[in-house]
């Protein structure tokens, strides 16, 4: 990539996230970078919004939850 479109891509990747924050999406600047990445493949950019709403409304535990034993035997 040439020093030009690296910069200019840079300059949309900051405005992007700043508007990310203007609407409290609780984005981080990485997950913004992706983001526009899949967009930029040509994924839906209304079914990531939808996904990304699906994931921040989870609640993540940072331990999986273990296995109950049957209690059918």
């Amino acid at each position: 990539m040439d020093p030009e479109a690296s910069q200019t891509a840079r300059e949309s990747l900051d405005l992007t996230f700043h508007m990310s924050n203007i609407l409290e999406t609780g984005l981080d600047r990485h997950t913004v970078s992706v983001l526009i990445g899949l967009c930029d493949l040509g994924l839906n950019p209304e079914a990531l919004a939808a996904v990304v709403t699906e994931l921040q409304r989870e609640p993540c535990s940072p331990f999986p939850m273990p296995e109950t034993p049957s209690s059918a035997s």
